[in-house]
């Protein structure tokens, strides 16, 4: 069975070896590789990297951030999660959004609650082939601050278990990347507490899968690491529709941050690395 913890080591390892250097928009240079496919079994450990410390709590909150439907920075940055302002202040805007980012396009692509859909067709069409969310919304384009980068995913439900893909057209190894898997593990574990389901594969589609040139000395640091068991977690509440009294339209539940439970992180600690940001 497939381990992130491996899998995520193999990709570093193929970059730093074969990857191809690669100019980029921050200017700063990337050893780039086109095409890759990692993948992890739910069953071995929530996917949460430990050789290296990567914030958990980073990724719940932006998790929740596009559950939510929101786009603001001061719900990021109210819970400590400060590393969109960069790019916010580069792209001009002045209202204090992202612009019509992955929250707005999974909650409102032009008025198609698509999360909704989901968790409604999940319960009731498990068998279908369409339980996709997209964030790829090109009309919007040019009011995002930043294009998405994990733009797409599907889920696959057969006999008792909910696998997840998605899909993403760039992927900043180092830094970016351990919170997007984070955050997709995260979110198969919630679908599946909230549909009585067993996650089972977490499967990643990279396309542009990079190291920047100043993060190359801090990925051979890593690879020189030894594995460590990964944690666990536990949820007390999943994804799922509900009804409130008097109102016809059924809600979609997303669980709160205190019902959601890591057990036994125990991670090497944090490599520091600088974040590239566009000019």
């Amino acid at each position: 069975m497939r381990n992130i913890n491996a899998e995520y080591r193999i990709l570093v390892s193929e970059i730093l070896n074969n990857g191809k250097p690669k100019n980029d928009r921050t200017g700063v240079g990337t050893l780039s590789k086109f095409g890759y496919t990692i993948e992890h079994n739910m069953s071995l450990g929530f996917p949460l990297l430990n050789i290296k410390k990567v914030s958990f709590k980073a990724a719940k909150v932006e998790l929740m951030w596009i559950l939510q439907g929101r786009t603001d920075l001061k719900y990021l940055e109210d819970n400590g999660v400060k590393y969109w302002r960069p790019d916010y202040e580069r792209s001009g805007r002045t209202d204090e959004t992202l612009g019509p980012v992955y929250g707005k396009q999974w909650r409102d692509f032009n008025g198609v609650d698509q999360l909704k859909n989901l968790v409604t067709n999940i319960s009731t069409n498990p068998n279908c082939r369409r339980l996709i969310i997209s964030a790829w919304a090109p009309h919007e384009m040019n009011e995002m601050v930043l294009p998405p980068c994990h733009y797409a995913f599907q889920v696959y439900i057969n006999n008792g278990v909910i696998d997840l893909m998605w899909l993403q057209r760039s992927a900043d190894v180092f830094l970016g990347l351990p919170y997007d898997i984070t955050m997709y593990g995260l979110l198969l574990e919630m679908l599946a507490k909230g549909a009585g389901l067993i996650p089972g594969q977490l499967i990643g589609q990279l396309g542009d899968c990079h190291l920047y040139n100043n993060h190359l000395e801090q990925s051979e640091v890593y690879l020189k690491r030894s594995k460590r068991a990964l944690p666990f977690l536990h949820l007390h509440q999943g994804i799922y529709m509900y009804s409130e009294l008097g109102k016809l339209q059924n809600k979609v539940y997303i669980p709160k941050a205190n019902e959601i439970e890591l057990i036994k992180y125990n991670p090497y600690p944090a490599i520091k690395a600088e974040l590239s940001v566009g000019k």
